[in-house]
């Protein structure tokens, strides 16, 4: 596996192994895990094509500033989600708004994104429709809203030139078509886990809206 993650290659296994180990019995959301699932997220943005290279240069960017979060003198203080936010609000909330690096604020970024990932791969797993509908109805639902319009236009004509859903089936990297649906089928619900004790977490500390 260490292989096809070295060569660049997108990993569903890797992403639903990570992201199983993001949630805590004390439902935290630990930090390394999660950016481990972001790491094994970010060639499937790649194999997205080149207009989405803002997207997937900025998910590596943000993977990056929280990984120099927690190897850093403060790390003990970014082990899971709850530790970085209440480390980062105790400063004050006009502190924590102030900061473009703040952990925070970083991993918003990345949560819209992965809302829009979210949505993506629960509609390539139904399969009910076309693959440019499916990310079209995805992004429009999550990160269509931060972006601006220029971006959007970008985004709603790249989606057209998308593969076919055998092509991204294919590109999970698990056999056979029925194996990457099944495996679709795990994976969600964890990342669905993920995403909504972060959102519930930024809601609660009104942190949903750093700029």
């Amino acid at each position: 596996a260490m292989a096809a993650a070295a060569a660049g290659a997108f990993s569903l296994r890797e992403v639903l192994e990570a992201f199983k180990r993001c949630v805590t019995e004390q439902r935290e959301v630990l930090l390394e895990p999660y950016l481990s699932g972001w790491r094994g997220l970010i060639p499937f943005l790649q194999s997205l094509g080149t207009v989405f290279s803002f997207i997937s240069k900025d998910a590596v960017a943000k993977v990056s500033l929280l990984e120099g979060h927690c190897g850093g003198l403060q790390g003990q203080q970014y082990v899971s989600l709850q530790s970085m936010v209440r480390h980062e609000l105790a400063a004050g909330p006009a502190a924590l708004r102030a900061r473009s690096d703040s952990g925070c604020r970083t991993v918003l970024r990345l949560h819209r994104a992965l809302r829009w990932l979210q949505l993506f791969l629960e509609g390539l797993r139904s399969g009910d429709s076309r693959t440019s509908v499916l990310c079209t109805d995805a992004y429009n639902a999550s990160l269509a809203a931060y972006h601006p319009w220029v971006v959007r236009k970008a985004a709603t004509v790249a989606f057209c030139a998308l593969p076919s859903r055998d092509a991204f089936l294919e590109i999970m990297n698990v056999g056979p078509r029925e194996e990457a649906v099944a495996m679709l089928g795990e994976a969600i619900p964890y990342i669905d886990d993920v995403y909504g004790i972060t959102q519930e977490l930024f809601a609660q500390h009104k942190l949903l809206d750093l700029p």
